[in-house]
């Protein structure tokens, strides 16, 4: 059976533009349509006014931030990506004695 998949508010772009695009594009607009913490009062009531402006509802304050969250930066989910992440190679015949000995030359020279 085929999985279904909620897009939620980028239904209305369709067939367009396609799928990765709509999923990240669809991550973007719930993170700046949701209501976040106020730097000044802690409550979760503030909003998106305009581009890069937010506004407190609870205490009135409005200020700067950046265009699509207030402070943090947005992280994509990769787990649908076509391809595989790097693996970080770690060098593991690398011995402690080997190490030694380049220190101890270091320290001759």
């Amino acid at each position: 059976m085929v999985k279904k998949v909620a897009y939620g508010s980028v239904r209305r772009f369709g067939a367009r533009y396609g799928r990765r695009t709509r999923l990240r594009f669809g991550q973007i607009e719930s993170e700046q349509r949701k209501l976040h913490k106020c730097p000044y009062c802690l409550a979760d009531k503030v909003k998106r006014q305009a581009l890069g402006i937010w506004e407190c509802q609870r205490c009135k304050k409005v200020f700067t931030g950046k265009a699509y969250t207030i402070n943090k930066k947005l992280k994509f989910d990769t787990s649908s990506a076509d391809t595989a992440p790097e693996e970080k190679v770690i060098n593991e015949d690398f011995s402690d004695e080997e190490e030694q000995d380049a220190d101890e030359e270091a320290q001759k020279g």
